[in-house]
């Protein structure tokens, strides 16, 4: 998409955002807005240190809930988050909502994680950075269980929208009919069919491990960095847990997680984030394989409005993409994958519960929160 084109998708899509934001902001009472509210996006870390957290896990993830609000409310907090999503990513994004629910049914009704109901979809937390629509820059966030939208807008223009994590659990649900229930088919099956496709050069090169790590290698770092390493699950909430009803069965989780991967020490370096992406380059696909990954990369930046995300169409931005994997390559089994190039990372990991519970997260190590576009617009219009 032409530069002008895809200014004009970033500008119409802030408008849409800005309203809806509006909307929801002015329907709230005075508590709720407090909730609701964050400090205006900025350059500095300090002090935009809670724009720039993010959580997949059941956590706080800050600002007012789903489940703290009147369903006038609630019908305006869900504009808002469909305005910075595709059709498509809505639909996955409130699918995976209500998949709380079903995992509540699977675990029992008894999973505690330290508040009345452990997992609950009215756990949705949405908040505002700043004042939409005005000149200086704003965003918002919304995120729960499995669930992480950042956007940025500066300029009024929709600069920045990652990190974007979707997960589900489960991965695969009954359905009345033939069909399973599975939000993440196509991250899945799209990188499976692609490493299935290697010939035994390729897939020599593309595979790291024959064991998939227990989660994506990034974790909820606000910043990625040269050799970051898998994060545990007892690392990735708001707090640590020091009740022994609640750090217990994470240490548990966290146990068995290592055991099922057989992960050692060096296996947890050779998945290391590498600012030079691991695996296969894509120049070394062949024309269907190229197919097949520019796909894959759909049903990642597909999420979001047309316009917005990087284009991959011209084949030099494609080859400058690697495909790497871990795990073995059969149907059912558990998997990992990232796909990396500048300002592109993917990751994919179904291994827990027993490969039926995924997670899948699109990212900027150069620019995640839209930090790289801030610093710009201080040093225009501030300094």
């Amino acid at each position: 998409m032409e530069g002008t084109a895809r200014e004009a998708a970033a500008r119409e899509v802030a408008a849409r955002m800005a309203a809806a934001a509006a909307d929801w902001l002015d329907s709230l009472d005075p508590g709720q807005r407090a909730a609701a509210g964050g400090g205006a996006p900025s350059p500095d870390a300090e002090a935009d240190a809670e724009r720039r957290r993010w959580f997949y896990t059941p956590t706080d993830h800050g600002g007012l809930t789903l489940g703290a609000q009147r369903p006038a409310q609630q019908r305006l907090a869900h504009r808002l988050v469909a305005s910075g999503l595709s059709t498509a990513g809505y639909v996955t994004v409130a699918t995976i909502v209500g998949l709380d629910n079903v995992l509540d049914q699977a675990e029992g009704w008894s999973v505690n994680w330290g508040r009345e109901r452990g997992r609950d979809p009215g756990m949705y937390y949405l908040r505002v950075f700043g004042e939409p629509g005005g000149a200086a820059p704003w965003g918002w966030r919304f995120g729960g269980h499995h669930v992480s939208l950042n956007n940025l807008v500066v300029g009024g223009l929709v600069r920045a929208v990652t990190p974007c994590f979707l997960g589900a659990d489960p991965a695969v649900s009954p359905l009345l009919g033939s069909a399973p229930l599975r939000p993440l088919a196509g991250a899945e099956d799209l990188a499976r069919e692609l490493v299935r496709s290697l010939d035994p050069g390729q897939g020599a090169r593309a595979i790291l491990l024959d064991r998939a790590p227990s989660d994506i290698v990034g974790g909820n770092r606000s910043l990625l960095a040269e050799g970051d390493q898998m994060m545990y699950l007892r690392e990735l909430w708001r707090r640590p847990f020091t009740e022994p009803e609640l750090a217990g069965p994470i240490a548990r989780m966290d146990a068995d997680g290592e055991r099922a991967s057989g992960y050692d020490a060096a296996d947890y370096r050779r998945m290391a984030l590498t600012s030079a992406p691991k695996g296969l380059p894509a120049a070394d696909l062949d024309g269907g394989q190229r197919d097949l990954l520019r796909a894959l990369l759909g049903a990642y930046l597909g999420r979001v409005p047309d316009g917005l995300p990087p284009d991959y169409g011209d084949d030099a931005a494609l080859d400058a993409v690697c495909f790497a994997w871990a795990g073995p390559t059969g149907a059912g089994q558990p998997l990992y994958y990232r796909v990396q190039g500048p300002r592109l990372l993917l990751e994919y990991d179904n291994t827990q519960r027993r490969a039926n519970h995924a997670h899948s997260v699109w990212r900027d190590p150069a620019a995640d929160f839209g930090y790289d576009v801030l610093g710009a617009h201080l040093a225009e219009h501030h300094l």
